[in-house]
């Protein structure tokens, strides 16, 4: 098992999932509450990575996050170098990646809380941030933790961004994906198992935590 690459995976999916509540969580709200036409656009940008292949996604972001754009040039300025073939440049392609796997579910989750509570809390003079703190988030927690769980899940399996984004490099861009394909390209079926097993285990857990939840909660939360 390459430790370094699964310590690797598990920051990145750890980084990623955070970054992903903190845009998700307001995104989805907006798309939820929302009765502009402007909402379907939205939803539709960021559920693209659904139906797009991860090496589309991939190859765009090394172009714009290059030396050839704008926006590659002004980072390389900003920070010394391009965040293409870094851990950074793996963390954006995985929050854009994964963005749906987030964003759905909370959406879903939003759009079923009973608007009557909602409605009854701000009679009762309770402010917007108070009401999704105390009334919006409390009663989809279940949508929650679907997201967490498949935000996170998802960047640790993720192959084609991470290839095309971040090449393979010990120690810095080397996921267990990545560490998987270059067994399997050694020959070494051996380690290919174990890592293959590992991903495996950590996918159907994860499905499983779901599922397991109370029955009441809303299985339409799964993307």
């Amino acid at each position: 098992m390459d430790t370094t690459a699964l310590l690797l995976t598990l920051r990145l999916a750890a980084t990623t999932t955070v970054l992903l509540l903190l845009i998700g969580l307001p995104l989805a709200y907006w798309i939820a509450f929302s009765r502009g036409k402007a909402r379907f656009f939205v939803q539709a940008a960021v559920t693209l990575p659904l139906v797009l292949p991860p090496t589309v996604i991939g190859f765009y972001l090394l172009v714009a996050l290059g030396p050839l754009t704008p926006v590659g040039r002004l980072l390389i300025r900003l920070i010394g170098h391009p965040l293409a073939f870094s851990f950074t440049g793996l963390v954006i392609g995985s929050v854009i990646y994964s963005l749906p796997f987030a964003v759905q579910p909370l959406v879903n989750g939003f759009s079923a809380v009973d608007r009557d509570s909602i409605e009854t809390a701000a009679v009762l003079g309770a402010s917007p941030l108070r009401i999704f703190t105390g009334v919006t988030l409390p009663l989809a927690k279940a949508s929650l933790l679907t997201s967490i769980i498949l935000a996170f899940t998802h960047t640790v399996g993720e192959f084609g961004v991470v290839l095309m984004l971040g090449g393979d490099i010990p120690g810095a861009t080397r996921t267990l994906s990545i560490s998987l394909y270059n067994q399997v390209q050694d020959f070494n079926y051996q380690q290919a198992n174990h890592t293959a097993l590992l991903l495996l285990l950590l996918s159907f857990t994860a499905l499983l935590l779901i599922y397991l939840r109370p029955a009441s909660a809303d299985r339409r939360d799964l993307v």
